[in-house]
């Protein structure tokens, strides 16, 4: 099986998760940045290497393409991939728009092929460990949950490509992330959210668009929780994570990670050992070959992926809006 990958930032990075299975060779790599793809190809030799993606969609000997390179171009190239018949393993965010969203689920309906997304955080071993806890009942009832995407990077929306797209989300770009997260740890579904965003971060830069978002998100079975998506903050990159059960509590901060079963004033809790995160940024792909050659099922499936979007789309509608917004299915 041959996969092809267009965008060599992180997706210089699905490479190795490709070759990870033994039936997989990447073959061909596609930046538009010609020093960016000649560096990446002194790397990894034996490539073919090309600036145009249409070099990628259009090459018959290729089964998989990654799409990796500027949100504003995923939507285009997922479908064009999809309409030649080839698997799409794609960057978050999936796209940019709801119209967006549904071309791509009529494509892919169309098409036959699997497709997903890199929301690598429910593979990291802790939060698949906290999973395993809380289905076995250990946290009791759940009745809040809240997740910090606290992105510590700002030169990368101030002075990187995002600030110079026509719109750059820091939900669909980070958030996305920790709605994926949350559903996944608590096995619930988000019917309506109310959300604000600013700027102050990047107030006085060429950054456009809200650099801060903050969502409450109103669960099924009345479950609360809240999700932020924080490009501007003043720490390192980590994923914040709070899970409140009637049993147990889990708090996930840069200071550390504990556990709490009890409501007495001198209890310190548990230290929570599992790696975190424990995971490379291909290694979902092992798992998405799996699923084009064997039928595995996909750790992240198309409706999941889906699923996830249609709550970013509300979200960013609530803040723009200034309004609660149920959340609309992609189907």
């Amino acid at each position: 099986m041959k996969a092809g990958i267009i965008g060599l930032g992180v997706g210089e990075r699905h490479i190795a998760g490709y070759e990870a299975h033994p039936q997989c060779r990447v073959t061909v790599l596609c930046d538009l940045n010609e020093e960016a793809l000649r560096s990446c190809g002194k790397r990894h030799p034996g490539r073919r290497l090309t600036t145009r993606p249409e070099d990628v969609l259009d090459d018959p000997s290729l089964d998989i393409i990654s799409v990796a390179g500027y949100d504003d171009s995923h939507a285009a190239q997922v479908i064009a991939a999809l309409e030649r018949g080839k698997h799409v393993f794609v960057e978050k965010p999936l796209c940019l728009s709801r119209e967006e969203a549904d071309s791509i689920r009529k494509a892919w309906k169309r098409s036959g092929k699997r497709f997903s997304s890199n929301l690598i955080l429910r593979l990291s071993p802790r939060f698949q460990a906290l999973r395993e806890r809380i289905a076995s009942g250990l946290f009791g009832n759940l009745y809040y949950v809240e997740g910090d995407y606290n992105y510590g990077r700002i030169w990368k929306i101030t002075e990187g490509w995002r600030g110079r797209l026509p719109f750059y989300s820091v939900v669909y770009g980070g958030g996305v992330h920790i709605v994926d997260l949350l559903v996944f740890l608590t096995g619930r579904k988000i019917r309506s959210v109310v959300a604000r965003g600013n700027k102050i971060c990047t107030a006085n830069t060429r950054f456009r668009y809200n650099d801060f978002n903050v969502a409450l998100l109103d669960f099924e079975d009345g479950m609360i929780g809240k999700v932020s998506s924080n490009f501007g903050c003043v720490l390192p990159h980590f994923h914040q994570i709070q899970i409140y059960g009637t049993k147990r509590t889990f708090l996930q901060t840069a200071a550390g990670t504990r556990e709490y079963d009890s409501r007495e004033p001198n209890d310190s809790g548990h230290e929570v050992s599992e790696a975190y995160p424990g995971i490379e940024k291909g290694d979902l792909l092992y798992n998405f070959v799996e699923a084009v050659l064997n039928r595995a099922p996909l750790l992240i499936s198309e409706e999941e992926v889906f699923d996830a979007m249609a709550v970013c789309f509300a979200i960013e509608e609530s803040a723009r809006e200034g309004k609660a917004v149920e959340i609309s299915a992609i189907r």
